[in-house]
């Protein structure tokens, strides 16, 4: 049987990045063996370095981010720091970017002129707004474009919209630009041209706003908020327990219902009442299930609920807190806890949902800002043939040559 390997082995991945979006991508990418090597500006670095304290001194978000990356520290607008850079474009696969509307270009650093320059290069340009239109210049942080983007509308309560506590904007532009990157080498590998790929957090939104949008396109419905809840579907909420719990039941389809009226409510009389047969019924009628079903589990256990509602195939689950979440026994039996390094120690993550038996998963260090500048300074110059003072010709094929 063949030794696991880690798939994006030999990929060299170079990050222009802040905050969320672009670092969870690249850390996915060096999860799965590509070498990230992250710039961050001398000065401070990646502004999540300085959110928290909550890792031992280290900052929470940044810890989840970015380990299994290597740390140069450059500032773009030095000649010898620009060299450098230059230089790395030429050992370099993919670069990713969020930086500030307009930034690329104002480095003299256009993705276009990237790829002209370096033809088999993808660069993934993740921005807020997209190029074009009234708001392509404007800052986007997760909660302005949750709000700009409508998703805060259908969350929290009527008249007390709320931003999902999971930055849903920043994480699902991630997830895009990982799949983007995986996606223009592949194509990479047929055509042997790169690409420039280009993914805003606006439209992310509004993909997974697509349910919501066809409400209003088709029906003119805006969608109302429902808490712990569906506006699609019912009943499916959340309900307290006699033993001081939330259990959360859910209903999908009609013959689902039907079980859960008859199998697990041992109500027949609410599956046969023609009121509540079809989704769209029971949806406005949502106020009246939900009370039948707050009643029925005020007088049970979790336990009991759970062990019933499984019986009878009804989806169910616990309310947890994140304390919950960090103990949580599934992810502990199936041993989804792994160790990384950090200039703190070892620190605990959880390993990449993407997983394969064939697949090594690395587990690299939390790179304290500028860690490695001086390996990777020697590194290019004995590649380039340069030193760190001259400019690298682009000339230089180095990563033609390793292909």
């Amino acid at each position: 049987m063949k030794a696991p390997h880690p798939p994006l082995d030999g990929i060299t991945v170079l990050t222009l990045e802040q905050a969320v979006s672009a670092p969870l991508c690249t850390r996915h990418l060096a999860d799965l063996g590509a070498r990230v090597i992250k710039i961050e500006h001398p000065a401070g670095g990646d502004s999540a370095r300085h959110y928290d304290g909550a890792v031992r001194g280290l900052a929470a978000h940044f810890v989840w981010l970015n380990h299994g990356k290597e740390s140069v520290a450059l500032d773009l607008g030095v000649a010898e720091d620009r060299a450098l850079f230059t230089g790395l474009l030429e050992l370099t696969d993919v670069v990713v970017s969020n930086l500030a509307p307009g930034a690329l270009g104002r480095l003299g650093l256009s993705p276009a002129g990237l790829v002209e320059e370096h033809p088999r290069l993808i660069v993934v340009d993740i921005s807020g707004y997209g190029t074009g239109g009234p708001l392509d210049h404007k800052r986007a942080y997760d909660l302005l474009v949750q709000s700009e983007g409508g998703s805060c509308a259908i969350t929290g309560r009527p008249g007390e919209p709320a931003k999902s506590g999971i930055p849903i904007a920043d994480v699902g532009t991630a997830l895009y630009a990982f799949s983007a990157v995986l996606t223009a080498l592949y194509d990479r590998e047929r055509t042997g041209r790169g690409t420039v790929v280009s993914v805003a957090m606006l439209d992310v939104i509004g993909e997974m706003m697509g349910f919501a949008l066809n409400q209003v396109l088709h029906a003119g419905a805006e969608p109302e908020p429902v808490g712990m809840g569906s506006p699609m579907v019912a009943p499916y909420g959340a309900y307290p327990t006699a033993d001081g719990h939330t259990v959360v039941l859910g209903t999908t389809s009609d013959r689902e219902w039907r079980r859960l009226a008859s199998d697990l409510l041992c109500r027949p009389d609410l599956a046969a009442d023609p009121r509540f047969v079809r989704n769209a019924d029971r949806v406005r009628l949502r106020d009246e299930l939900d009370a039948v079903l707050r009643a029925w589990c005020a007088e049970r256990d979790l336990a009991d609920i759970q062990r019933r509602a499984d019986e009878a195939g009804i989806g169910n689950a616990r309310l947890n807190g994140v304390r919950d979440l960090a103990r949580h026994p599934q992810l502990a039996d199936r041993k989804r806890w792994r160790e990384v390094d950090s200039p703190v120690g070892g620190v605990p993550a959880l390993l990449p949902p993407v997983i394969s038996p064939d697949w090594n998963v690395r587990a690299g260090r939390v790179p304290a800002l500028g860690a490695d500048t001086d390996a990777v300074r020697a590194e290019v110059a004995a590649a380039t043939g340069c030193t760190p003072e001259t400019q690298p010709s682009p000339a230089t094929t180095r990563r033609e040559s390793r292909r």
